[in-house]
């Protein structure tokens, strides 16, 4: 029982950082393949260019219907892994919690 509960926040761990990571690598894809749509995210129209501006940005990227009409099976994946990944760590994170409750 003890192994599947570190299992499960290891788990829970991993998929958060897989997200974090998902979000660079789809920016990753669209500086390499799309870089006219890259400038669009990481160039503000006024104002001074910043990594917090541009993270917000990428963000709303990510959460926009533009980047599935690229229709690039890349940025699609790693999209999705963005997506559900975080949903998923919070279910592992939640089984962890389940079973402290059951065995205490």
């Amino acid at each position: 029982m003890i192994v599947l509960y570190l299992g499960l926040l290891l788990a829970g761990v991993a998929l958060f950082v897989l997200s974090y990571a998902a979000h660079f690598r789809v920016a990753a894809l669209l500086r390499q393949r799309y870089p006219q749509q890259w400038k669009i995210i990481a160039e503000p129209e006024n104002g001074k260019p910043g990594a917090m501006r541009t993270w917000m940005r990428m963000q709303y990227a990510l959460r926009s219907p533009a980047l599935p009409a690229l229709d690039d099976p890349a940025i699609n994946r790693w999209r999705r892994v963005w997506r559900y990944s975080p949903w998923l760590g919070w279910l592992c994170w939640l089984g962890a919690l389940w079973m402290r409750l059951l065995l205490h």
